[in-house]
């Protein structure tokens, strides 16, 4: 079950949509379902998880816990609105675009793939790129 938690003022009209797509890459990608949580939050509150668990100071746009039992996901997933923001800015697409890229990003690394080395950020792309080509909504 995919739910959506906010802790700064945040609210996007298609959830059931979104919630549906996600669960469809996570079905895709041969993993289970279980609970997973998406929580919206702002720059602050996520440097202060990063800097707390990852020992991290530097801003991020998300933060994915995994609680994964084999191929059964379970997650926290912190999401910065405000990094997302800036990045659609920074890279010049739209915000809904950029969060969604965010989002199926969170799933992608539940689901097993990497980001730290030059392959690995090619092939998370290329999923990212993947998924968001079968969002039937906008």
């Amino acid at each position: 079950m995919i739910e959506f938690n906010y802790q700064k003022e945040f609210e996007f009209n298609n959830s059931n949509d979104i919630s549906g797509w996600l669960s469809g890459a996570i079905k895709d990608e041969n993993y289970k379902e279980d609970a997973i949580n998406y929580i919206f939050c702002d720059d602050i509150y996520l440097l202060e998880l990063n800097v707390k668990h990852l020992e991290h100071n530097t801003l991020t746009d998300i933060i994915t816990f995994d609680y994964n039992l084999g191929k059964l996901i379970s997650s926290d997933i912190f999401i910065s609105v405000d990094r997302v923001l800036e990045n659609s800015v920074k890279y010049a697409v739209n915000f809904d675009d950029e969060l969604n890229r965010v989002m199926i990003h969170g799933i992608l690394h539940l689901c097993g793939y990497k980001d730290k080395t030059k392959e690995e950020k090619l092939l998370m792309r290329e999923k990212e790129d993947y998924y968001l080509s079968l969002r039937t909504f906008k």
